[in-house]
């Protein structure tokens, strides 16, 4: 019986397609534009449209009178 021994041996050539890269890219630019999005754009303030009036008019109580009443 003989002993065989092989070895593997890998090498890279340096020519992959950059996909990492270009996915790394992408996402920088859709983080920076949902930044400015929320930081910059118009998601950063709310709508003009909406107001809030608190113009609440409270009315308290009469005071008790403290005028006694004639006895007949």
């Amino acid at each position: 019986m003989t002993n065989e021994h092989h070895d593997t041996v890998v090498v890279d050539d340096g020519s992959g397609s950059g996909m990492g890269a270009i996915i790394g890219i992408i996402a920088i630019v859709v983080l920076l534009v949902a930044v400015w999005y929320f930081a910059l754009g118009p998601g950063s303030s709310p709508s003009g449209s909406t107001t809030n009036n608190n113009n609440t008019t409270i009315n308290p109580p009469a005071a008790p009178s403290l005028e006694i009443p004639a006895s007949s």
